[in-house]
């Protein structure tokens, strides 16, 4: 697929924590839709950037990590690419992780706000990860590292444990939610189904 004239530069970042099991083809496979919507027949082809001087998309092996510093040109279309994406690397990640996604308006002039028009800028943080906890527990941190950058503008960084308290609560109280929703879900004890626990998985850890 070739996105002539498309109005947004899609840059995708972050890096996911794969697990020690995952080889390239089962990556490949995951970011199919990345790579073929920027017209490529595979990673290998389409892992390069829009832009020379940003590294792309790269496997670290020995690592076990994902790398994604990487342009692309489309449309709102993208979207549906990331939700897919997304999905595919929940069954490879080891650890929750955000992805940062921003679709920058090639066709917004900045003389023209004079005349009124607004750029369409647009920023989406995307979050993947094994299971739900882990994905509570990426949002979790990357919410504590926001808010106590914030703060330590006022504030001493040892005088914040209340409020990174008052973070952990929020999240324990939707992982709570959470496990509740999918044992309604579940047949009761008796009928047939599992008297295991619930599928939400372990609790977020807390930062005391």
């Amino acid at each position: 697929m070739t996105h002539y004239n498309a109005p947004f530069e899609i840059h995708v970042h972050g890096e996911v924590r794969l697990r020690a099991d995952v080889g390239f083809d089962a990556l490949q496979d995951a970011l199919k839709p990345l790579w073929k919507y920027a017209g490529a027949r595979s990673l290998a082809d389409g892992a390069t950037s829009a832009y020379e001087e940003e590294p792309g998309i790269r496997f670290e092996a020995p690592e076990h990590l994902l790398r994604m510093c990487w342009t692309v040109h489309g449309d709102e279309d993208f979207r549906q690419a990331l939700d897919e994406m997304c999905m595919s690397l929940n069954e490879l990640a080891d650890t929750g992780a955000p992805i940062e996604v921003t679709f920058y308006d090639a066709e917004f002039d900045e003389d023209g706000e004079d005349d009124g028009e607004e750029s369409r800028d647009d920023f989406v943080m995307l979050f993947v990860g094994p299971t739900p906890a882990a994905i509570m527990q990426a949002q979790r941190d990357l919410l504590v590292e926001d808010v106590v950058n914030l703060m330590e503008r006022h504030f001493d960084g040892a005088e914040l444990g209340g409020v990174v308290g008052e973070i952990d609560k929020l999240f324990n109280q939707r992982f709570d939610a959470l496990v509740h929703s999918l044992e309604l879900g579940k047949p009761p004890r008796g009928a047939g189904g599992s008297s295991g626990h619930g599928g939400g998985g372990r609790r977020p850890r807390h930062l005391h």
